[in-house]
């Protein structure tokens, strides 16, 4: 709709914290989105509305311009890359680190590894900087099975408590980068709707606790 900001937002626990933030920025659904089937939901904000994501298209919407903005978690992004987008605020958020594990006790004994992760180009430039030769094996979900099966020795994945971890034998090693949830927007349509855009995020930085970095 001409005019109009389109917020993407990433589903889940992300989403759980970014709408209090948005609410003390003064931005809510114009209905309540854990009770609807929707997936685009206008805002109290005249000209804004809201898209609710997997983490993993987010950046895909906002880099082509579908989005002219983003939450978004910083692994999605140290995945995907950041062509086209800018990351103006850390929003604090959804923190928790990315990390290789391994079953309790492992130790290598080759010049290969095995690695299991959804996160193919963060685990080839980690493993390739420490001059490590990796297989990596792409999986999308129950990472922590992989080592327990044989099917690769270590994994690289999202780790908060560390609790699935040890519920499956398993052990964090490296903390590869600390993640939290970034706010992105796409450089086009920053240019273009330059006012509005800065108002929004002075609204959102505004509403961030006194923990809050701008990235």
């Amino acid at each position: 709709m001409a005019g109009t900001l389109t917020l993407a937002l990433t589903k889940g626990r992300i989403l759980a914290e970014t709408l209090p933030l948005l609410a003390r920025a003064g931005i809510e659904p114009a209905e309540d989105i854990d009770s609807s089937r929707k997936l685009v939901f206008d805002s109290n904000r005249p000209g804004l509305r809201l898209l609710v994501l997997r983490g993993t298209d987010v950046p895909t919407y906002v880099r082509h311009g579908a989005a002219d903005l983003g939450v978004v978690g910083k692994d999605m992004l140290l995945e995907q890359g950041a062509e086209g987008l800018y990351e103006p605020l850390d929003l604090g958020i959804a923190r928790c680190r990315l990390m290789t594990a391994a079953p309790t006790g492992w130790r290598p004994t080759g010049s290969r590894v095995r690695v299991a992760t959804k996160f193919v180009n963060v685990a080839r430039r980690h493993f390739a900087a420490r001059g490590v030769q990796a297989d990596i094996i792409k999986l999308y979900g129950a990472m922590e099975l992989a080592p327990t099966m044989g099917l690769s020795d270590l994994i690289v994945d999202i780790v908060d408590s560390g609790n699935t971890l040890r519920a499956n034998g398993l052990e964090p090693l490296e903390e590869i980068a600390t993640v939290s949830s970034r706010l992105v927007v796409n450089k086009a349509s920053l240019r273009a709707a330059h006012e509005p855009i800065t108002r929004l995020l002075a609204d959102i930085e505004a509403a961030l606790p006194a923990d809050g970095l701008a990235a």
